[in-house]
């Protein structure tokens, strides 16, 4: 049974270009360069929010939660913003949440 994990973050729209380009061309490919057993990649989602927020949110596939524990340890469900990251983001979720898929 796979596993989705999921996780959200928010920036301005000055920043929300700079944010997709860090994270398609330098986090998403980081996370592959790992070779983590049964992880089958990573979606990018944006929404534009009232208010003038833009929020993002990523999908992580796994075949199950012991190839997410290789990825990020016993404490699995803190989340992994690089340094970088946190630059152009606003607030971002500490934790991820897993979904089983059925």
């Amino acid at each position: 049974m796979a596993v989705k994990r999921i996780w959200h973050g928010w920036t301005t729209p000055e920043n929300a270009l700079s944010y997709e380009k860090l994270a398609k061309e330098s986090v998403f490919p980081e996370i592959e360069a790992k070779n983590i057993p049964g992880y089958h990649g990573i979606e990018l989602m944006r929404r534009e929010l009232d208010g003038g927020d833009v929020e993002f949110m990523t999908i992580m596939t796994f075949d199950n939660i012991e190839n997410v524990i290789e990825f990020l340890g016993e404490d699995y469900t803190r989340c992994y913003v690089p340094d970088a990251v946190k630059k152009v983001l606003t607030r971002w979720d500490t934790v991820a949440v897993h979904y089983a898929v059925q």
